[in-house]
């Protein structure tokens, strides 16, 4: 799992979802109450598996030489709370923290969208850094909810996944359709998509689509 989260911080950089040390990977250890997340300040061009740090479900440092992210105790709620996650991304990319900023969910008008979110990306409460606040307003958020992916009011991106690179892939794709609604919107106003239309889109993405193994 070390090497894992820390070979994918590189795909937030390949795609563009952090600068400087901001944002971060982390994901459940299978088996165990414990899970590996970025340490807090290290450049991205110096992780490794060796100074990725392990964390137990509270949050306290088990295993590593540096102190753990910032977001710790956030990740660490969502593990607690959401025993099906097994992966947690948090950005600040761009386009979807400017949705962030305004406290505005992002509609689903795209079919990619209604595939990857089952509807519209919602939004999270404002909560402040420095305990499990955040993770709290995730949870509340997304139980329930289709989408693996919140954006958390005036801050950033928050995903979750069955496993990091899940978690990876949603924090890509919010990306990805925020910034593809955010110009539609500079050409005037996107057409919404019926909510039949997203169900049957949604579970054929999810249960058709792609390679699946023979039964």
């Amino acid at each position: 799992m070390r090497a894992t989260v820390a070979g994918l911080h590189a795909e937030l950089v390949h795609y563009g979802l952090v600068v400087w040390t901001a944002g971060n990977v982390s994901g459940r250890v299978p088996g165990e109450d414990l899970f590996v997340i970025k340490p807090s300040g290290v450049s991205y061009d110096e992780l490794t598996p060796e100074n990725m740090v392990v964390c137990d479900l509270d949050g306290n440092l088990v295993e590593g030489a540096h102190a753990p992210s910032s977001d710790t105790a956030a990740h660490a709620y969502v593990y607690r709370e959401m025993p099906e996650v097994g992966g947690v991304v948090h950005t600040h990319s761009t386009y979807a923290s400017a949705w962030a900023a305004r406290g505005e969910p992002i509609p689903c008008v795209l079919t990619a969208m209604a595939d990857e979110f089952g509807g519209e990306i919602p939004v999270g409460p404002f909560a402040l850094i420095g305990d499990d606040s955040i993770g709290q307003g995730v949870v509340e958020t997304l139980k329930g909810h289709r989408s693996p992916a919140v954006l958390m009011q005036n801050h950033g991106v928050f995903t979750i996944g069955k496993d990091p690179k899940a978690a990876v892939k949603a924090a890509v794709m919010c990306e990805d359709v925020a910034r593809t609604v955010h110009v539609s919107r500079q050409l005037g106003t996107p057409l919404p998509i019926g909510s039949a239309h997203i169900d049957r889109l949604y579970d054929r993405y999810q249960n058709v689509y792609g390679q699946r193994s023979p039964r």
